[in-house]
């Protein structure tokens, strides 16, 4: 079973400055609550998430890479894992003095529970990649236009 998610919101910076942020992998992997840590392999980053689900008892690594950069407007990745691959994407709109930030994701699993963990816990997860970029950047966000 896939899900398919999305989540749009405004922060108040430039593009360039969140682009800063959300093109880097590691503040990507330290924004999410299951990530326990990552590690750099060449061009690839390995997650190793804690899911709470019953069939998963133990970390599992994911393997990740950026597919699509493209410098101050998007970058999407792929994530691959005995449980699941993922897609993840966040595309950077500039508004008038903010960006707009619309993150889509795609979660293919393979063991029961997965999905429904995936699409219960985005937008938590959305939360929490917010709160990062919100903390980095010394800025609020305009809660206002969160779909």
């Amino acid at each position: 079973m896939t899900v398919r998610v999305s989540r749009t919101f405004d922060i108040a910076a430039g593009t360039e400055a969140v682009w800063t942020f959300i093109a880097d992998p590691k503040n990507r992997a330290d924004a999410i609550s299951v990530v326990e840590s990552w590690e750099q392999d060449g061009d690839e980053f390995i997650w190793y998430l804690k899911l709470p689900i019953p069939v998963v008892d133990k970390t599992v690594a994911v393997r990740t890479r950026d597919v699509e950069r493209v410098e101050n407007e998007r970058v999407k990745f792929v994530g691959r894992s005995r449980v699941m691959n993922v897609t993840g994407e966040h595309i950077l709109t500039p508004q008038d003095g903010s960006t707009r930030v619309e993150n889509r994701f795609v979660v293919d699993g393979r063991l029961p529970g997965v999905e429904r963990f995936f699409d219960r816990s985005f937008g938590g997860e959305l939360d929490n990649l917010r709160a990062a970029l919100e903390r980095d950047l010394e800025v609020d966000v305009d809660t206002s236009t969160q779909d």
